[in-house]
């Protein structure tokens, strides 16, 4: 259909792919949710720290978003916004997991022998 729109319409095709990307997100929500219950279950029997779960969570969450944005722009004929996008989404995932990065190089570093 978003095809057959495209040569008569182009912003209604893009609309409409718009719409059906944002339907399947709405509609996957509540497996997301169990996905994430489920990971925060298993986090919390195993003792670990919340506050890299979450950080982890957060880091797929902005992947996940990033390349939904950049397939957008790119589906509007915007391939150097999506590029950007792409890029923003990997600038901001390096930042969110600095504290993890250190956390492991701490480690490393205390397992080496002095």
């Amino acid at each position: 259909m978003a095809l057959i729109l495209k040569e008569q319409k182009a912003s209604f095709a893009f609309i409409l792919t718009l719409v059906v990307g944002i339907a399947i997100f709405l509609f996957l929500i509540d497996q997301i949710a169990l996905v994430l219950r489920m990971i925060f279950n298993v986090a919390q029997k195993a003792n670990l720290n919340f506050m890299y779960v979450e950080t982890i969570m957060k880091i797929i969450g902005i992947a996940y978003i990033a390349e939904f944005g950049a397939q957008i722009t790119s589906d509007a004929g915007q391939g150097a916004i999506a590029s950007k996008i792409e890029l923003a989404g990997k600038v901001l995932i390096l930042v969110m997991a600095i504290p993890i990065l250190s956390i492991i190089i701490e480690t490393v570093l205390q397992l080496i022998p002095s």
